[in-house]
């Protein structure tokens, strides 16, 4: 059984959320506690989240007529943060209306300015729709239903919806079903079909999630589906890097995505290469 204990460390009310640059047409802003939770599995495993306080003025924000939210403006970093931080690393940049990660050559190797971003508000039922586009040889990743999890990388509690030069990057080879490739769920379940676009052009994507159903489309088409906490779910986990033996952490985060609200937010990954993303948008299904 899990066991929670809660420790507040810091009140930042009123904070506005990373706006570094530029004139936002609305502005995301949080109030509260950041606490940590001490979650303790069995007696020889248990993990710390941290937890932020989370944007409280978004159902204020404007809506297309699409129904959706816009969580990038183009030209600030209004409502996002980096993983674990209160602010976004340097490496993260806006260049021509899009967010662009600056390319350390380290893969995922983060460097003390860079290190993966989220926005910072917890979704659940949801539709998140951008465009994202690589230099050669690049490697990134969206994660959804994310947590903070103290020193450990985001994607041990995230799905990640693979961002891939397929042609010029081992990783698009380096399983035997294409698992790696971009839109795929990583590691797990291949894009079918691959219809991603050359490095230096513009993919348009899309994740839904919806009461524990979740579908990637690349470029108009579906490409993937899982669904959430069920045994098919769990031998998805098990058949990876995430198995309960290889990494016993990741693996209960993972089967127990999203907590017991089955929220988390939404991240990009710094995995070292130079990635552009761009008309970053959410609408709410609940």
């Amino acid at each position: 059984m899990r066991k929670l204990a809660y420790v507040a460390l810091i009140a930042v009310p009123g904070l506005m959320v990373a706006c570094n640059c530029g004139k936002s047409s609305f502005v995301f802003t949080t109030s509260g506690e950041k606490t940590e939770t001490e979650v303790k599995v069995n007696d020889s495993l248990s993990y710390s989240l941290v937890n932020y306080p989370q944007i409280d003025n978004f159902d204020q924000a404007p809506i297309d007529k699409d129904g959706y939210v816009s969580i990038f403006d183009g030209t600030t970093f209004n409502g996002w943060r980096g993983y674990l931080k209160d602010s976004v690393p340097s490496r993260w940049t806006i260049e021509d209306g899009a967010i662009k990660f600056i390319g350390s050559g380290g893969g995922e190797a983060q460097t003390l300015e860079g290190g993966d971003i989220i926005f910072a508000k917890k979704f659940k039922n949801f539709e998140l729709s951008f465009e994202w586009k690589v230099a050669k040889g690049s490697n990134s990743g969206i994660f959804v239903l994310a947590q903070e999890v103290k020193d450990q990388p985001i994607y041990i509690s995230s799905p990640e919806y693979q961002i891939l030069d397929n042609v010029n990057h081992p990783d698009a080879i380096a399983t035997s079903n294409g698992n790696r490739q971009s839109a795929s769920l990583y590691d797990m379940i291949p894009a079918e079909p691959q219809n991603s676009k050359p490095f230096g052009e513009w993919n348009t994507g899309k994740i839904i999630v919806f009461k524990g159903s979740v579908f990637h489309f690349q470029n108009d088409v579906k490409v993937a589906e899982y669904h959430l906490w069920t045994p098919q779910w769990t031998e998805l986990l098990q058949a990876s890097k995430f198995s309960q033996q290889a990494w016993p952490i990741a693996f209960e985060l993972l089967n127990n995505l999203g907590g017991e609200n089955h929220e988390g937010y939404i991240g990009l990954q710094d995995h070292g290469d130079d990635v552009w993303y761009r008309n970053i948008k959410v609408k709410i299904t609940d």
